[in-house]
């Protein structure tokens, strides 16, 4: 049932498809002071640094980031150190001296501000699929993608390049539940979206509107009233309707406690599965129902179960 894996590890970013030397020697250093002991000889870098004109660069067109803001510490930096890290390009085809940003769009804007002329590459042949894939590791190594620009990321790879999302989720290192809860939240309004660019909503606020008569109503509400995601989630329960009977899960189960409802929303977090926790008889037998959509789904619980 399970499919080789397609992508190659490509987790650590810039090194892991370039090599650390590679990488190192592209890095403009700053100047040391003469060491009073002559250091031990290190391994030359097998590439010699490589600086472009800024203008022989363009934005990628599979640059995941959508928003470049707060920049100004960049700037400044820029301004007063250069570019510490090589930028990532890649020629364009039929282009004479021309060169697609892969990796680094941000520094490169910033360098740009900074009125830098030249800024240190790494230039590399690659396709759409590793240009996509490498702009994702970067902007989520740094930490400051947003969940939405992160989940077009992953569409982009399952529509474009058939990739699923464990093949996804393995290439950037994160987990399969992950990536399937980050794309679920391309089911949102295009405005709640937008307050989820803009950092009004975290995506585990955001993660409990999904399914909601309302969401947009549901999340300025969050907003104003400062709503935790489990106070979200205990609300959205009540709305959101129940697909056999039309009615919310609380109304076609009076049994069924806020906890059981709460730890039915853990599981679905966790698994990235619709899960259904009913307690039966006395004591504490329970039946936990999970919706499978596919084999790999069905791998994934297996693995899950199985792992020692």
């Amino acid at each position: 049932m399970s499919q080789p894996p397609k992508p190659r590890g490509l987790g650590r970013g810039l090194s892991a498809l370039l090599g650390d030397d590679e990488v190192a020697a592209a890095v403009v250093p700053p100047v040391p002071a003469a060491p009073a002991v002559a250091p031990s000889p290190r391994p030359a870098p097998t590439r010699a640094p490589l600086t472009l004109p800024i203008g022989q660069l363009r934005a990628g067109r599979m640059q995941p980031r959508t928003s470049f803001e707060d920049m100004e510490p960049l700037i400044e930096s820029v301004k007063e150190f250069g570019l510490l890290q090589p930028i990532l390009v890649r020629p364009i085809a039929g282009q004479i001296d021309a060169y697609e940003i892969v990796a680094g769009e941000r520094r490169w804007r910033a360098a740009q501000k900074a009125q830098l002329h030249e800024v240190p590459v790494v230039v590399r042949t690659m396709g759409d699929q590793d240009a996509l894939q490498l702009g994702l590791i970067e902007n989520l190594q740094r930490a400051d993608l947003t969940a939405i620009d992160e989940a077009q990321g992953y569409r982009r790879l399952a529509d474009e390049f058939q990739q699923t999302q464990e093949d996804i989720a393995k290439t950037v290192g994160k987990s399969r539940p992950h990536v399937a809860n980050t794309v679920r939240l391309l089911e949102l309004p295009g405005a709640v979206q937008d307050m989820i660019r803009r950092g009004d909503l975290s995506a585990g606020q955001a993660r409990a509107l999904i399914g909601v008569p309302d969401p947009l109503v549901m999340a300025h509400r969050a907003v104003d009233e400062k709503l935790s995601a489990r106070e979200l989630e205990r609300l959205g329960v009540a709305l959101k309707p129940n697909t056999k009977g039309g009615r919310s899960r609380t109304a076609a189960s009076p049994s069924k406690s806020a906890d059981t409802v709460a730890l039915e929303k853990r599981i679905e977090e966790a698994l990235g599965l619709k899960a259904d926790l009913k307690l039966r008889g006395l004591g504490e037998q329970s039946l936990l129902t999970l919706e499978i959509r596919d084999f790999d789904q069905l791998d994934t619980v297996v693995a899950r179960l199985t792992r020692r």
